[in-house]
């Protein structure tokens, strides 16, 4: 890795803004991570940084990035956000796979949930509406493999974000959970 590639890598783990996302960046770098879905992008640049950190971490691996937005139809409760064809052109990566799947979270994934598989990553925005959650928990284990990290940002007391791990088994709890809601 070049000097330059270096200083990079650091800033993006280290001493990056918002604080709350050095978590994700130094999760890329140690796991490698290639395939990332990504729920809730408001303006992007976590996507774009996510994608760098991922390039910086494995040079040659070809890197899949799924995003879920609503995008256009964002409402005032969902925060700052980009249009569709703004990330796409922010996202815009050569020896990237970018997949972007614009509306609400549940339709978006119950749509795609079988043809996003093998995903290393996933990090959840915490604009997202819990009761939305709540209905896409029970998608969002097919998605996953054994290794994989989920990493939610939550809102701190403070009026502050923080972001934390997810472990599988609450995984599915949630999806158990979701699954029941349906059949009822």
């Amino acid at each position: 890795m070049s000097a330059k590639h270096l200083f990079r890598s650091i800033y993006l783990q280290y001493l990056s803004k918002p604080a709350q996302d050095r978590v994700v960046y130094r999760e890329i770098r140690r796991r490698k991570v290639q395939n990332i879905l990504e729920i809730g992008l408001g303006t992007g640049q976590r996507a774009q940084r996510m994608l760098e950190a991922a390039r910086l971490a494995s040079p040659r691996a070809e890197l899949h990035y799924t995003g879920i937005d609503p995008f256009e139809a964002r409402g005032a409760s969902d925060g700052p956000g980009i249009t569709l064809k703004l990330a796409h052109r922010l996202l815009k990566s050569p020896g990237a796979r970018v997949r972007l799947l614009p509306g609400d979270l549940v339709p978006a994934i119950a749509r795609a949930a079988n043809s996003i598989v093998g995903i290393d990553l996933m990090v959840i925005s915490s604009r997202h509406q819990q009761e939305a959650l709540a209905q896409a928990w029970f998608y969002l284990p097919r998605v996953l493999q054994p290794g994989s990290v989920v990493l939610a940002e939550k809102a701190l007391p403070g009026g502050g974000l923080a972001v934390e791990s997810v472990s599988l088994a609450e995984i599915e709890r949630l999806a158990a959970a979701a699954a029941r809601k349906r059949a009822a």
